[in-house]
Formats: structure tokens, sequence, C-alpha cells
């Protein structure tokens, strides 16, 4: 499933479009005990329109996020397709449309005794149809020809206690405490999947799309336990890879002019291929060609590409797993944050044996702690000493 395909998808998972359905809704609430407390199994028609538009919100909130960051697609292994298994409960779940209770019920509890989770919480399961009509050699949709593509969304909330202090109490025309909590739905997943796939604008029941929230915290056993899939490593944790290698590999070698023109070639294969349909990745041969191009010696960019190689075991990593949106320079007492337009305004330097770094102002107003000031030139009989220019550099928090 690419980024074109998932973009269709998002588009259309409106009730304001006419080529999408929310057939089916299930829902269940889990106590901290891992036990059911209740369940419903309604069409989707049949629920009132306040609640109906925050099932549908939820819902595609599933979709929401970066394919390869908070969005994983996992192949199910042969094993998985049997009937006890976990491609095989979903499976059976979206052929009954979510109508047969047996199969309702088996899926909820495949989530519920398989998935580990710190508190109580929703489960949401939705069965949904989307008209797809087929495009010719030339990218146009031709209307005559159609298929729909039925598939299951799931999104795990969780249910927090809400109690309200001070309420109006009208009876009494008072203001007192309230007395009563509320257990509050999550509108936003923390987890979710969708199944099958929409891979070549088709379902492909070989494939699951996982999402996370909080993509530096992957609920691994919804992976591996829930999907029955084999989990692979996080976008932190290939950004983590990734710098260590750049630490341990091109080690001396690293300054501030390799790290930032590193980050903006991996910014610039990202933007040029935004509009493919495919995520883009960086492969051993970029980031050999971007560590040379940065003045990094021969010997030392032919070793990062092989470690690279070998850690990604020929399986590049995403871009926008490995870049970053600014420069943060940190010192023990000391951050600057530098905006992706100025990194060529910021350089490092050597004076009089200590070491600086300078930063290039085109204008001499800036702001510091919220109050605007001038810099001004010194004489150079004034010309601060060492210790008083490194003061003014730590001084300046952002460009």
């Amino acid at each position: 499933m690419n980024k074109k395909e998932l973009n269709e998808l998002r588009r259309n998972f409106s009730e304001s479009s006419d080529l999408f359905t929310l057939n089916h809704v299930v829902t269940a609430f889990v106590d901290a005990e891992k036990e059911i407390r209740c369940q419903s199994s309604r069409a989707f028609h049949n629920i009132p329109s306040e609640e109906s538009e925050c099932f549908m919100r939820t819902l595609k909130r599933v979709l929401a996020g970066t394919l390869g960051k908070g969005l994983l697609e996992y192949e199910f292994p042969n094993e998985a397709y049997e009937p006890d298994a976990p491609q095989g409960v979903l499976y059976a779940a979206l052929e009954s449309k979510l109508k047969d209770d047996a199969a309702v019920n088996t899926m909820l509890h495949h989530i519920v005794n398989n998935m580990e989770y710190v508190s109580t919480y929703a489960i949401l399961i939705g069965h949904c149809t989307y008209t797809v009509f087929r495009k010719n050699k030339s990218d146009e949709i031709d209307p005559y020809d159609s298929h729909d593509y039925s598939f299951l969304v799931t999104a795990i909330c969780p249910v927090e206690l809400r109690v309200d202090g001070l309420i109006y109490q009208e009876e009494e025309n008072a203001i007192v405490r309230k007395s009563e909590y509320d257990r509050i739905v999550a509108e936003i997943p923390t987890d979710g999947f969708l199944y099958p796939t929409f891979t070549g604008r088709g379902p492909d029941v070989n494939h699951v799309l996982y999402s996370a929230n909080k993509p530096k915290k992957v609920n691994i056993s919804m992976v591996e336990e829930v999907l029955g899939c084999t989990f692979t490593v996080t976008a932190q944790e290939e950004k983590a890879t990734f710098q260590s290698m750049m630490e341990t590999v091109v080690g001396e070698e690293l300054n501030y002019t390799v790290i930032t023109g590193v980050n903006e070639k991996i910014q610039e294969i990202a933007a040029e291929h935004s509009n493919d349909a495919d995520i883009p990745v960086i492969d051993d041969i970029h980031i050999r060609d971007m560590l040379l191009d940065t003045g990094v010696s021969e010997e030392t960019a032919k070793k990062m590409q092989t470690a690279y190689r070998e850690n990604t075991q020929n399986k590049p990593f995403a871009a926008c797993n490995l870049m970053e949106s600014k420069t943060v320079i940190r010192t023990e007492d000391i951050t600057i944050q530098i905006g992706k337009e100025a990194t060529d305004k910021v350089r490092t330097q050597v004076i009089d044996g200590r070491r600086y770094l300078l930063i290039d102002l085109d204008d001499p107003s800036i702001d510091i702690n919220g109050i605007k000031t001038q810099l001004l030139e010194s004489h150079p009989a004034e010309q601060p000493d060492a210790d008083s220019a490194t003061e003014l550099t730590e001084s300046v928090p952002d460009l």
C-alpha cells in the first residue's frame, strides 16, 4: 500500500463521499481485568447523527500519520491464515461484515486476550465499503468499470475518568460539587489497524496496516500477538541506528558541516520524491555520496556505505525517519535551535586556541528572553574578550 493509495482512501473516508459507506460498527468496553464489560453491534445508519460523527472521526484517525513512521504495513506469515490464527480471525470477521456474532466475539476476545494495555479501553470496529473506479493507462477513471473494496478499520481508544469539580445545578439554583464521574472514550486512538490493505487500488488480504498514534511508543503486543506479524524497527529506532553509525563509523571526521550537509541532502531527496506513490528511502549509495559531497574522505564514506547496507539488511530506511526539521546544538548548559534555512549562518571556528560557535546576523536586532535589543558594533579598543564573546553567542537561542 503506497502513499497515493492511502491518500485516496483518506479523501473518501467521509459521509460526504458518494463512494464510501460505513456499514456497521461494533463497540466494546474492556476493564482493567481484561474483561469485556459491554459490547454492541449496530448498523451505522441506525446510529444517531451526533454519535455517528464521533465514530466516523475516531475511525478515520486510524489512517492518520505517515507511512513508514506512524503507519506500518505488515505481511502475515503463512501460519497466520489458520482459522484460529490472527489473519483467519480477521478474515472471518471481514467476510461476515460484522453481522455474525460468533465471528465478532472471536475477534474481540482475540484482541483482548493478546494485547497488553495499561488502562481500561474501548474497541471500535467499522466495516466499510469503498467503490473503486478503475483507471486506464492514462490514469483516467472509467465510469463504467468499478469494484467494491470492503475493509475493517479498528481503533483502540483509552477510556479516561473525568470528574469535573463544580457544576451549576438548575434544580437547586446553586453551584455545587459534581457527585458523579464520567468514563470518556478518547477520540484519538492509541493503536489501530486497517485490514485488508488497499494495494493496487484493491484488497490485499495478506497484508495489514498497523497504526500507532505515537510512533516512538509502538505497542509491540498489537503487532506480534494480535496481528501475528513480525515486528520491525520503529521510526525512532531507525533514526537511532543511523545516528549511532554516523558517530562510530564517520567518527573524527564528523563536524557541523558534515552533519547539517547530510541532513539537508536527505531533506532534498524527501522533497524531490514527495509526490511519488512510494515512500522515499535512503540507500547506501545515497549515504556514500552525501558524505563525499560534505567533505568526508572516500575511505570513510565507503566504510559508512558498507555499515549502512549491513545494518539495514538491504532494506533502506525511510527518509522521513532520518531527517531533522531543524538543527539543534546542545552542550551541557546551552541549547541553540537553527531553522533549516539558516544552517549556513552558523559555523565553528578556533580563535587563539579556543573553540567558538559563530552566528552570522543579517539584522542587528535580536530578541533575548522576549526583550528586543540591538547588537551594536564595538570599537577595536572595546572588543570583548573571549569569555564575553562566548556569552554573546550563547545568548542567541533561535534563528
